[in-house]
């Protein structure tokens, strides 16, 4: 399964007919096919990654939040009660799946037993090549059989992928604490990783440290600079340090996206992170001898100069706030010579996304006084 289109309406502050799409819409060169394209059947591409800037309270975290809810859809058929006010949201997803492209609506009602879907409809089509100008367009689709009843909370997209597999992986960058060990560790039990794997995480983070094992639950054996120790989870979170401890989680979702073609989600990927951090997880998703599952990785940041390391704009989506959350493909909305750095472009403010200078300057006044 692989997400082409969300659009929604209703969702959050979101203006109407919000709109992202994984699928590429500027031509396709060779080498972007090499690096930046996912060929997911024959001549279907999709991002490699794609990046969501905007200043503060721009609706960054809304746009991840949006996709979440879509994947909590396809991995779980349900959605979680974790997002609030979802009443009179209205969702039309794409996506892909062994040899069709669908069309999924529905409309979501907040209930006090959860959310449940209403005016449910799936359509299909059989992917062909000759049509991938014409993906969106479903006029003539048949609409998918639906075999049996199932709880109104539940999404009738479960009759088309018919098993639950996790899909996407969504990461905040906020700290979770000492939790960050049992989490880490608990996938790799869970699917699993190597020690050598999470030993070399642990490694691009902190020289010092030889080794990290769990024990038990709450329990760590913890190699540094040749001294042996076992510690708990509290002791290990005040020994190692905070940049330390987010790397090794954020690190083994990566590794867990790629190896199980998991989409990964990121919010301010920047956060406690060196540029270089960055700049790699990027390069990782790129690298098809690596992504050989054909993982996305979509994040938020405000590290505009990341941007340089795409050579397309389709894959660059710009939020701003006004009455609503709008949001905007850079490629599709603005005209920007593609040979031009993109960081230059959002320090020249042209996309009007730069600090509100004028209020910091009131604020500084303010402190005078």
């Amino acid at each position: 399964m692989k997400l082409l289109k969300v659009v929604s309406t209703g969702f959050k502050n979101c203006a109407d007919e919000f709109e992202l799409s994984f699928v590429p819409s500027a031509r396709k060169t060779a080498e972007d096919k090499e690096y930046e394209l996912e060929e997911v059947a024959d001549g279907l591409f999709v991002f490699s990654t794609i990046g969501i800037v905007g200043r503060n309270a721009s609706g960054k975290t809304s746009v991840l939040d949006l996709l979440n809810i879509c994947y909590d859809i396809f991995g779980k058929y349900r959605i979680d009660k974790k997002y609030f006010d979802l009443d009179k949201v209205s969702l039309i997803i794409f996506f892909y799946h062994e040899g069709y492209i669908y069309k999924y609506s529905t409309k979501l009602k907040d209930t006090a037993l959860g959310v449940v879907f209403e005016d449910q409809e799936l359509l299909r089509k059989k992917f062909y090549k000759s049509n991938v100008n014409s993906l969106f367009e479903f006029a003539n689709a048949e609409v998918f059989r639906i075999d049996g009843d199932l709880p109104e909370d539940t999404s009738i997209v479960f009759f088309a992928l018919k098993k639950t597999k996790g899909v996407s992986i969504y990461y905040n960058s906020f700290d979770i604490g000492a939790s960050a060990y049992s989490a880490a560790f608990g996938i790799q039990k869970a699917f699993p990783l190597s020690t050598d794997i999470m030993t070399r995480i642990i490694r691009a983070f902190d020289e010092n440290i030889s080794r990290l094992e769990m024990v038990d639950e709450h329990n760590y054996r913890l190699v540094y600079c040749g001294r042996e120790d076992i510690l708990s989870d509290n002791e290990l979170y005040y020994r190692l340090s905070s940049g330390t401890t987010k790397g090794l989680i954020l690190y083994t979702l990566v590794v867990l996206s790629l190896k199980e073609g998991f989409d990964l989600l990121i919010d301010e990927i920047e956060n406690h992170f060196h540029k270089t951090l960055v700049e790699n997880i990027i390069s990782l998703y790129k690298d098809k001898t690596i992504n050989r599952k054909n993982a996305t990785l979509v994040f938020a940041t405000h590290y505009c100069e990341i941007l340089d390391l795409f050579n397309r704009q389709d894959n660059i989506y710009i939020t701003k706030s006004d009455d609503k959350i709008r949001i905007y493909n850079m490629y599709k909305d603005y005209d920007v010579r593609p040979e031009l750095l993109k960081s230059k472009q959002f320090y020249n403010n042209v996309f009007k996304t730069a600090v509100n200078y004028e209020a910091l300057m009131d604020l500084k006044k303010e402190l005078k006084k």
